[in-house]
């Protein structure tokens, strides 16, 4: 049953969105230029630069280069709420293969020093324009809202740690108290879609880098060795096990080892190896139990193959839970039905991560974090219809990622506007 609050919320949204037409095509050309100039982690300086102008000529009062190259907008519209709405703007280092006439060839250095190729492949142009959207029909629409609405650009999504850095920039000390925090992520569903999810939603995720030692030799004395690509391939069979037998199976959790790297050639026995695993959880318990095992496989394998020096462990690139505030993701979730109608769905708990949530935890603020589809319609109920999903449909991070352009932004927009309105809408 809807409230006279309620009605009051999309209300305001409604005459907010209005404005919609009128910036379509600035933001269909802005993403066309975004998506031909990706940028890596930590390295966001055009994307900053044309963010900053946007705002600035929509009002916002602007604090560049927080956290390095982050940016905060705010607008500040009478007494009320304070909202904070946030999209993250690095690429990746992916070699384009989508094909558009607006595809990346753009080049990167990476933080190893490497030069490579460089994509927006996981859609953080649609949401860096999306909000930009956002920003601009809420300063156009003053008139039906009140209180104070904040326009936040993150760096360094893909590394974890951009809204960390921003966090500790000094974030907080640069905005008034922050009631609710909210953000999205465009996905390999239909474009025109929302999906939303109260509780966790995003696994935490947690990196690790392990060196194993031996003892080198040649190739054909492996008696006077300790071969450590044998250990590693040892410790690799076990590690299958510890979801399979050491966890619950109505708990989940995932382990992969996704990098094994040892020696330089075929007749030489190495020294040591290295892998490296992935670990995405729900909670600490499952998180600090497949640690824990990973740490005692290891050292037995070690152990049984006769390793002349400890294993050494190195946790990185660790992703927070992302956790929805229930009471913040049902009020969005029912203005959301209001908007979208059926085009609105409880979107299942994934394994992916995200570090959006270092935002609302850094400022004490509860948030919550959506999905809106990206795929064409036509060509996802084609691939459904034929049981192809996994085949044809690409998905973040791959080469081919490429939404579609609309419904897909207009979505995204509304979809930002709309969540702040049960906090702002007057």
């Amino acid at each position: 049953m809807s409230t006279k609050q309620d009605t009051a919320a999309i209300s305001a949204a409604q005459a907010i969105l209005g404005g919609l037409d009128n910036i379509r095509s600035w933001q269909e050309d802005f993403y066309r230029d975004l998506h031909r100039h990706p940028e890596l982690s930590h390295q966001e300086q055009r994307t900053s630069r044309r963010v900053v102008d946007t705002l600035e000529t929509a009002g916002y009062q602007v604090h560049n280069k927080v956290g390095g190259t982050g940016v905060v907008g705010v607008l500040t519209n009478g007494a009320g709420p304070t909202v904070l709405l946030r999209a993250d703007m690095d690429a990746l280092p992916v070699r384009e293969e989508t094909k558009l006439p607006y595809a990346s060839t753009a080049h990167g250095t990476d933080r190893d020093g490497h030069d490579v190729p460089v994509m927006h492949a996981c859609g953080h142009d649609i949401h860096v324009t999306a909000l930009l959207g956002a920003a601009r029909l809420l300063s156009a629409g003053r008139a039906h809202w009140q209180g104070t609405a904040i326009a936040l650009f993150q760096p360094a999504e893909e590394t974890g740690d951009g809204a960390q850095t921003m966090i500790d920039d000094g974030l907080a000390k640069l905005l008034p108290h922050v009631d609710v925090c909210l953000g999205q992520h465009v996905l390999p569903l239909p474009a025109g879609m929302v999906g939303i999810h109260a509780g966790p939603f995003l696994a935490s995720a947690d990196s690790m880098r392990i060196t194993v030692y031996g003892r080198g030799g040649h190739g054909s004395m492996p008696q006077a060795a300790v071969d450590p690509v044998v250990l590693a391939a040892m410790i690799v069979i076990r590690l299958q096990t510890v979801i399979s037998r050491e966890i619950s199976p109505t708990e989940p959790a995932v382990l992969t080892v996704g990098s094994i790297n040892s020696g330089t050639k075929s007749n030489v026995i190495p020294d040591h190896a290295v892998l490296q695993l992935n670990i995405r959880t729900y909670n600490e318990t499952t998180r600090t139990a497949i640690i824990d095992a990973i740490h005692r496989i290891v050292n037995a394998e070690c152990a049984a193959s006769g390793s002349p020096k400890d294993a050494e462990f190195e946790i990185f690139d660790r992703f927070p839970l992302t956790d929805n505030d229930i009471p913040t993701t049902t009020k969005v979730h029912k203005i959301f039905t209001e908007e979208f109608g059926d085009r609105c769905f409880d979107l299942p708990e994934g394994a992916a991560s995200e570090d959006f949530s270092a935002i609302g935890d850094g400022l004490g603020a509860p948030y919550t974090y959506w999905g809106v589809g990206g795929i064409d319609p036509d060509a996802y109920r084609k691939a459904a219809a034929a049981g192809r999903v996994q085949e044809d449909i690409a998905v973040n991070h791959s080469p081919r990622f490429a939404p579609l352009i609309q419904p897909t932004l207009d979505t995204a927009t509304q979809a930002l506007v709309t969540a702040a309105m049960p906090w702002l809408g007057r």
